[in-house]
């Protein structure tokens, strides 16, 4: 009998909660989760929603099948305020976790000046700190308590749960872990800031790695991804990340082998840039869009986006696009958003944009011999960090 692709969307009736007893709830509660963000001035979707969702995960999966790992750095809101009281109810529920709250600033970071890879020469006659080195380096802090747990009694998870500053609920969580009923490199939400424009345009790529079309719904421009969308199935991509990302966690433990009498040992799946001499090709790939390519399952067990779930950068965002008869994007939406699609698919061709990039690309590499093969993460720009944020250069 042929595995159906992906279970029914839950009914947003579940507010925060999705009770074991329910009979829509997926069956994931038995998963052992790691639950990993990092955080920067997000004080605001903390107190409002954030916070009260985190709980509600553990309540749902019990403390002894999670652990929740944030690493905060340079807020100059009170997001450590905020994370502190979150630090303090997962200690009265005794959750294991690790809560980093760092006081170096990005205005240290850059005062400091160069201490590692990351820093390059710009168009200002200054070195400057690369921003993907930079969250590469504290997404993968975020994620060292899970070769920590190893290391240290054999503790390992089923599943890598990657949050970003976004309203959601435990019924999300549930139906993205679910997804094609588990069967999955990694499964993302779909991210919206603005309804009814998504927002991760940086990391999203179709099954033939393009960016998408439109940026509202259908999104996509290949044909598989937009025909999964529009049957409201899990959709095929090459990399998305787009909110919240769950990920077999198998790839991020380092595998060990024995080779003629010697043991060896491969490190896990961690986060990364593209190198310093390729971005010098005024090139950027996001980190989240790499770390797919990297990953050894994505070839074998797919990435997929579930549209059924949805998350937003606000509370009024979230709302927007779970409206209360459940239908989303609605008869109108769906007639429009298609004839939009088509259009921007007619009028619009990405060749231009991916045959700078692949120049560009093919030039470093006869100069240099590096071949790098997340080539469809990236695009025409160089980003670097600001004491206030990040700018374009």
């Amino acid at each position: 009998m042929r595995r159906p692709l992906h279970r029914p969307p839950i009914p947003y009736h579940y507010l925060s909660q999705c009770s074991p007893d329910d009979e829509d709830s997926p069956n994931v509660q038995s998963h052992r989760v790691f639950i990993t963000s990092i955080h920067w001035n997000n004080e605001k979707i903390l107190r409002s929603s954030w916070n009260a969702a985190v709980i509600s995960l553990v309540q749902y999966f019990g403390p002894s099948n999670v652990y929740i790992s944030i690493y905060e750095s340079g807020s100059w809101d009170d997001t450590k305020g905020a994370l502190r009281q979150l630090d303090e109810e997962l200690a009265t529920l005794n959750v294991p976790r690790s809560v980093i709250l760092d006081e170096t600033t990005h205005a240290q970071i850059l005062e400091k000046g160069p201490d590692a890879e990351g820093w390059i020469d710009t168009k200002a006659g200054k070195k400057e700190l690369r921003r993907i080195p930079y969250l590469s380096r504290l997404r993968n802090l975020a994620l060292q308590p899970l070769t920590d747990l190893d290391k240290e009694n054999s503790t390992r998870f089923d599943k890598t749960l990657f949050l970003n500053d976004v309203a959601f609920t435990t019924a999300d969580v549930a139906s993205l872990l679910a997804t094609r009923d588990g069967d999955y490199a990694a499964a993302c939400s779909l991210d919206f800031a603005k309804p009814p424009y998504y927002y991760d345009t940086f990391a999203l790529r179709d099954t033939q790695g393009h960016e998408a079309a439109s940026s509202t719904f259908p999104f996509f421009r290949s044909r598989a991804s937009r025909k999964a969308i529009l049957a409201h199935e899990p959709i095929p991509v090459r990399s998305c990340w787009n909110g919240i990302v769950a990920f077999d966690a198998a790839p991020f433990y380092s595998t060990h082998s024995s080779q003629e009498n010697e043991q060896t040992s491969t490190p896990g799946l961690r986060f990364r840039g593209i190198s310093d001499a390729l971005s010098m090709k005024h090139l950027e790939g996001s980190e989240c869009c790499l770390v797919h390519v990297d990953n050894p399952l994505s070839s074998t067990r797919g990435v997929w986006v579930n549209p059924n779930v949805r998350v937003g950068y606000s509370l009024e965002a979230y709302e927007a696009m779970h409206p209360k008869d459940g239908q989303w994007p609605g008869s109108w939406g769906t007639i429009a958003g298609a004839w939009r699609n088509r259009v921007m698919r007619w009028a619009t061709s990405p060749r231009i944009k991916e045959g700078v990039v692949r120049r560009r690309v093919d030039a470093h590499g006869k100069e240099s011999g590096e071949k790098e093969k997340g080539e469809v993460c990236l695009i025409n720009e160089m980003q670097v960090l600001r004491g206030n944020g990040w700018a374009h250069v």
